[in-house]
């Protein structure tokens, strides 16, 4: 676990809560076959479909920003090969929730097979679903904390009106990381942390 633990050691994660799940949940397990000899880098790795499994390092800044807490419900915007996802089911435990939203009907499948070595979806923690995550997620709303994984324009008005008063919004907006949180039902806190890489959003 050579790049967990250099993540602590440059400060990248923080919270032991966050720390464990980081032990736990193995970055190999969300890989294609060809890219597992590489789940130690800590950088970005391809999956296909134009999409990658993301920097390390960018996982744990987001999910420290995030500030998750047992039992809250988060939804996972982009989710891909489904390691944010198994990450963000671990910490959130068995009485917490999280809606995982990916666009490519292949990277569903992917990420659907990858989580469900670690029993979330069985467990009714974790739910994977096709949709346009732009949209949010309105059936499950509202939401303690949205993580997305993807460059997106703006924050959609969907996931402010989705989230809880006192909620989080995480998400990357051009090559920065923004942090939300909702104030009031018209008013949000933000915080800018340029100086990221992402692939695109994809939304239809």
């Amino acid at each position: 676990m050579a790049l967990v633990d250099s993540l602590i050691k440059q400060e990248w994660l923080k919270t032991p809560r966050i720390i464990e799940a980081f032990r736990k949940i193995k970055r190999i397990d969300f890989l294609p076959e060809d890219m597992k000899d590489l789940a130690e880098l800590n950088e970005a790795l391809s999956i296909g479909y134009g999409q990658t499994i993301s920097q390390p390092l960018v996982v744990a800044f987001m999910l420290e920003l995030l500030d998750l807490k047992p039992g809250e419900k988060v939804l996972d915007i982009g989710a891909g090969s489904g390691w944010t996802s198994a990450l963000l089911s671990e910490i959130v435990g068995d009485k917490g929730r999280v809606i995982a939203i990916e666009i490519i009907p292949e990277l569903v499948e992917f990420g659907r097979k990858n989580i469900s070595k670690y029993n979330f979806i069985e467990k009714g923690i974790a739910e994977f679903i096709c949709a346009d995550g732009s949209k949010g997620y309105e059936k499950e709303a509202p939401f303690d904390k949205i993580l997305c994984s993807a460059e997106a324009k703006e924050v959609p008005q969907a996931w402010k009106s989705q989230l809880k008063i006192g909620g989080r919004i995480v998400t990357p907006i051009g090559s920065s990381i923004w942090f939300f949180i909702k104030k009031s039902s018209e008013q949000f806190e933000e915080k800018e942390y340029p100086g990221f890489v992402f692939v695109p959003l994809v939304s239809k």
